[in-house]
């Protein structure tokens, strides 16, 4: 029984895309195949065929408009796809690719259905003007699939302190490669000296005026959030599979009321999450876009550490094996909890936003947050 496909039926061409997605996945994503990715112990492999599949069905471009190339979904509608993603565990970088690639687009760059990973925050990579478009200067780590993708797309800063996007066709040199707990690829690259076209370096996009601009950072971290709502899901509907069909003192696990707590605190955690990543969906593209993003990657780290937890307990030795598919949903929720800015770093811009507009502001902007822009 797939519980997170409760109230999920959308019509036209977004439940087409939808399905499609789901399709793939079944088609493609098989142990075996997720086996061989997972990096944990070695060098994970890079599902060439799959990924193949995912371009040619048009997915990487989902939230591209229709008048750039892409599929035109709504944002509501790609964070549903992303959300499949990481319900499966995918071992390929799309969720970043699809968001992206429209962030790309958005800036007015032009965009294609490579593989695409996001660079995250920590350090600022400067760019200054070279004879042949941009020369940059900096490191980064932790970036996803960086030695695989097609192309990466990094914030920068000019001499002015002004925000830029940039897109590297040639990724710089790959200095280190590790794996993040779920066994994903996250490498090291230092990029001083790598020149860029003029064409590849694009003026942040200014969704709003006088509203945070939306940056990598933040599109990776929505990205995240979507992600670990899927993986969310899948790891309560396996708790409720398990505590229904496993039977202790001759009756199932689900009979038991302490289980049947633990269950509902888990369910509430998925809930809320799920909420405050519906909200940052709805705000794509919005001045709410910054701040629905961080109280949604915030709020679905918080519910990773209880969800996890009481999946594991209710499995009990059996989720802590390698043959037992849970670990594929919990070592990916601790992962990704931390990347593109922990439940910390989200807090305290949450917190500093508020803040700043002082307390008489507080209920307009919860009111703005909740019920649109104007």
């Amino acid at each position: 029984m797939d519980h997170a496909e409760a109230g999920d039926a959308v019509d036209g061409i977004d439940g087409i895309v939808l399905d499609q997605v789901e399709r793939l996945l079944a088609q493609h994503l098989t142990p075996a195949l997720l086996a061989a990715c997972d990096g944990a112990a070695g060098a994970a492999a890079w599902p060439a065929d799959l990924w193949t599949a995912l371009a040619e069905s048009g997915l990487p471009l989902a939230l591209v408009p229709e008048a750039e190339g892409g599929i035109g979904l709504a944002a509501t509608t790609a964070a549903r796809l992303i959300r499949r993603c990481g319900r499966a565990a995918l071992p390929l970088p799309l969720p970043e690719t699809v968001a992206g690639a429209a962030l790309w687009a958005a800036a007015g760059g032009q965009v294609a259905e490579d593989a695409l990973s996001l660079v995250p925050g920590g350090g600022p990579v400067r760019i200054a003007p070279h004879a042949e478009g941009f020369v940059l200067d900096g490191r980064v780590a932790q970036v996803p699939w960086g030695g695989s993708v097609a192309a990466l797309l990094l914030d920068a800063v000019d001499a002015a302190g002004i925000p830029h996007l940039v897109r590297i066709a040639a990724p710089g040199t790959l200095r280190d490669t590790h794996h993040n707990l779920a066994g994903e690829p996250r490498d090291t690259l230092d990029l001083t000296g790598c020149t860029v076209a003029a064409a590849d370096v694009r003026a942040a996009p200014g969704w709003a005026a006088g509203a945070d601009a939306p940056s990598v950072e933040s599109v990776g971290a929505w990205v995240r959030a979507q992600q670990m709502v899927g993986a969310l899901e899948t790891c309560l509907g396996s708790a409720l599979d398990h505590a229904q069909e496993r039977q202790q003192f001759g009756r199932p696990l689900a009979k038991f009321q302490a289980i049947q707590h633990m269950l509902a605190e888990a369910a509430g955690h998925v809930a809320a999450a799920t909420a405050a990543a519906d909200l940052a969906a709805a705000c794509w593209g919005d001045p709410r876009f910054v701040l629905a993003t961080a109280i949604a990657k915030a709020r679905c780290g918080e519910a990773t550490g209880h969800v996890a937890a009481i999946g594991h307990q209710i499995h009990g030795a059996m989720g802590f094996t390698q043959e037992h598919p849970l670990h594929r949903a919990t070592r990916r929720l601790w992962s990704w909890r931390d990347e593109f800015g922990s439940d910390a770093l989200w807090q305290e811009r949450i917190g500093r936003a508020v803040c700043a507009g002082g307390g008489a502001a507080l209920w307009p902007m919860l009111v703005r947050l909740r019920g649109g822009a104007g």
